[in-house]
């Protein structure tokens, strides 16, 4: 989709956090009220038909934009958190990254196999932590899900979207 709004919006920050990487600040779009309306509105647009009944926000920053969309679909939210975040009974899931292991977490009950699921996260490169909220979710046994990120980098010779099954739905708004 690449809004023009958003790209002039999007703040980009060379060597950080480490030399050779261009992060993608997707907080100077969450602040401009113009962007977070462009961005919930060009969602909508794309999971308004699709029955979505919960939208699981990946830790952090797909909490922002994850609660808003989830209230206007009429669908409940979902936190899937770092280990040891959540205060109820988990489900969890680990995985790799390139210096050791993390783990994942979902309410135990915050998924039934009735849910049509949408997960999101702002920023889409090597895809390791979708991949693992999308595997956690699938222990829920979902009906349906879907995967939406605001920013998918493919300029870097990254393949993120690749990591995924092929007969799942990805979505981004801003390809860069």
């Amino acid at each position: 989709m690449n809004n023009p709004t958003l790209l002039n919006n999007l703040r980009c920050i060379p060597d950080f956090p480490i030399k050779g990487i261009n992060f993608r600040d997707v907080t100077t779009l969450f602040s401009n009220a113009e962007c977070l309306q462009i961005i919930l509105d060009e969602l909508y647009e794309i999971y308004k038909d699709k029955g979505i009944t919960k939208v699981v926000g990946i830790e952090s920053r797909g909490f922002v934009v994850g609660a808003a969309l989830a209230a206007r679909l009429g669908a409940g939210m979902v936190l899937c958190r770092k280990k040891g975040k959540l205060p109820a009974e988990t489900i969890e899931e680990s995985y790799s990254k390139k210096y050791g292991t993390d783990t994942i977490e979902i309410h135990k009950d915050a998924i039934t196999s009735d849910d049509v699921v949408l997960l999101h996260d702002d920023l889409l490169a090597t895809g390791g932590t979708m991949l693992a909220a999308y595997n956690l979710c699938q222990k829920f046994h979902p009906c349906k899900t879907y995967i939406n990120f605001v920013i998918e980098i493919t300029d870097e010779g990254l393949h993120g979207r690749d990591v995924f099954p092929r007969e799942v739905e990805v979505s981004t708004l801003i390809n860069m």
